[in-house]
């Protein structure tokens, strides 16, 4: 029998980089989101089903005309495509707390496989009675290859955004 595992967003973060000018990184991060992992084994997180959706438009680097920016066509079209997605297509132990994470993410109604890497954080009890577990996963996408296209040249040739996107969640996990 498979346990459900829902994630906690009150103890958890969705986070970005991106290069800007190609010499100074911005952090943002998705304030709005859900995420399930049904684990088929009480033993192991190995194989387990992972779904996790975003509200693109609560998308926020800190920046409010960054935000709307990348909340426009130029970016994400947040209002054509108000979630991003991913489902998970393995979730494989490499080692005692390594998983390696592969699945498909959706952006724009641009579908493409990801890999990413997962640390487990082990499982605790909380003071409610309920058990916890926590992740946290990292990995690197092109972000071209979802639709978000727009770039600008300097004057010197570079150029404004990196393609490299460097996600970073951590994760807090609520049995069910």
């Amino acid at each position: 029998m498979s346990t459900t595992w829902k994630i906690d967003q009150s103890h958890s973060d969705v986070n970005f980089k991106v290069k800007h000018l190609m010499i100074s990184t911005v952090t943002g991060k998705f304030e709005s989101y859900d995420g399930t992992v049904e684990q088929p084994n009480p033993d192991s997180f190995e194989g387990s089903a992972i779904s996790f959706t975003a509200d693109v438009k609560s998308i926020s680097t800190g920046v409010a005309d960054r935000d709307n920016h990348l909340r426009s066509n130029d970016f994400f079209n947040a209002d054509e495509f108000p979630t991003m997605k991913f489902e998970a297509s393995s979730f494989e132990k490499t080692s005692d707390d390594e998983y390696q994470l592969n699945g498909h993410l959706t952006i724009r109604d641009n579908t493409k496989p990801v890999s990413l890497r997962a640390t487990f954080n082990g499982i605790t009890s909380d003071m409610w009675g309920g058990t916890r577990a926590g992740f946290e996963i990292t990995g690197t996408i092109k972000r071209k290859e979802f639709g978000l296209l727009w770039n600008a040249t300097t004057e010197l040739g570079g150029v404004v955004v990196s393609d490299d996107v460097k996600l970073a969640l951590d994760v807090q996990l609520v049995k069910q």
